[in-house]
């Protein structure tokens, strides 16, 4: 039956004269050249695509040595009924209580009590732990670090012309600024005990209460000492 359907193609295509051998090798040819045509145009699965930047994204950049930033010190001065007097450096956020262990702690003398051991220290202050008969006589010291301690513990914090240093002053003393009555008063000393020192005229005004008129009223009579 096939021979007959190629003789029937080859009769239409006026090849039917053709020797049996060159038809055969024809039909080779045809059926070679139709391989090749599907192999050719036959749709194939797309190649899998690769994701360089994940690969990338998982390599972590490898950190270099030293490029931190150092921590900023605290140098402060330490004296009174401590065992070591002396200067000592200390880490931002320390706290009295951690400058007087530095200085290998108080005394049996000391009158801890005295002083705030919670504040956090600020740079370049210098702190004083008074002792129980300081404490007890009432004499002048400087109480940098702590709440009054004695009767003389502000003395020298307002001059002759009466400027009064917010750094060291008692309620008292800063009542008699203009517009600070005796409720701002204890607020500075809180926040002076909880912050640290103040470091110019303009910090009051982080005190609740004071705002920048307040501050032009009593500008000429305080000082950071």
């Amino acid at each position: 039956m096939e021979s007959d359907r190629v003789r029937e193609i080859l009769a239409r295509a006026g090849l039917e004269r053709l020797p049996p051998r060159a038809v055969g090798a024809g039909v080779v040819v045809l059926a070679l050249m139709a391989a090749l045509a599907l192999w050719r145009f036959w749709p194939t699965a797309p190649a899998p695509e690769v994701s360089f930047a994940t690969e990338a994204e998982d390599v972590a950049e490898p950190s270099l040595p030293g490029t931190a930033s150092p921590e900023p010190e605290l140098v402060v001065h330490v004296t009174g009924a401590v065992l070591r007097p002396g200067v000592y450096t200390m880490s931002p956020g320390d706290r009295v209580a951690d400058a007087v262990a530095a200085a290998g702690g108080a005394l049996g003398s000391a009158a801890s009590d005295a002083v705030n051991l919670a504040r956090i220290i600020a740079d370049g202050e210098r702190i004083y732990i008074p002792t129980l008969e300081e404490v007890e006589a009432g004499l002048s010291g400087d109480a940098e670090g702590g709440p009054e301690w004695g009767a003389g513990a502000s003395a020298g914090a307002v001059s002759a012309a009466g400027v009064v240093d917010i750094n060291r002053a008692t309620v008292a003393e800063l009542e008699t600024l203009p517009g600070v009555g005796p409720a701002t008063a204890q607020k500075i000393v809180d926040d002076r005990e909880a912050n640290g020192p103040f470091a110019a005229p303009e910090d009051l005004m982080r005190v609740p209460g004071i705002g920048a008129k307040k501050l032009e009223a009593m500008r000429d009579q305080v000082s950071t000492g």
